[in-house]
């Protein structure tokens, strides 16, 4: 068994009964990674699996879900199945694209950091904003209009078919 499958297990055995103290333990967990990510944006965060649970004092399986939600947001990925205690892992972000995911996930508790203030500027925090909000917007192409042909195929109009009230 992998951490990645302890990870996916985790997750797929919340309950109601389990699931609020889980959040809680796995954001406080996220909150202190990303912080120290943020920190520091130019120097990757290096160290074995291992060596990086140790240092923020986290659960594997939740050091993990980290490591699954951050995959998106890397300048280069890596297998998430293959990771063992002793794997390298070397985390180097687009400020940008993790900015953006954030937005996506609903991570308030993540998007709103402080440090997030001195490292993309307002504009650049306004136009991500727009873009992943643009991402929301439902355009339906397929409209019928009034006056159309009837997508039923009768040959007549819309409103005197389908559209009919």
């Amino acid at each position: 068994m992998t951490y990645y499958t302890d990870w996916k297990t985790l997750i797929e055995n919340q309950t109601d009964e389990t699931f609020d103290e889980f959040w809680k333990e796995y954001s406080e967990t996220e909150t202190r990674i990303y912080s120290a990510i943020l920190d520091s944006p130019e120097t990757p965060l290096e160290g074995t699996f291992g060596e990086l649970i140790a240092r923020f004092d986290a659960d594997p399986k939740l050091f993990m879900g980290f490591l699954d939600g951050i995959q998106t947001s890397l300048v280069t990925s890596f297998p998430l199945d293959a990771i063992g205690a002793d794997t390298a892992i070397s985390i180097k972000v687009n400020l940008e694209k993790l900015y953006f995911n954030m937005l996506e996930a609903g991570a308030e508790y993540l998007f709103t950091l402080p440090q997030w203030q001195t490292l993309l500027t307002e504009a650049q925090r306004a136009t991500i904003t727009k873009a992943y909000k643009k991402t929301k917007t439902v355009v339906n192409a397929n409209k019928v209009g009034r006056n159309d042909s009837c997508p039923c195929g009768s040959g007549k109009k819309y409103k005197h078919c389908c559209g009919k009230k």
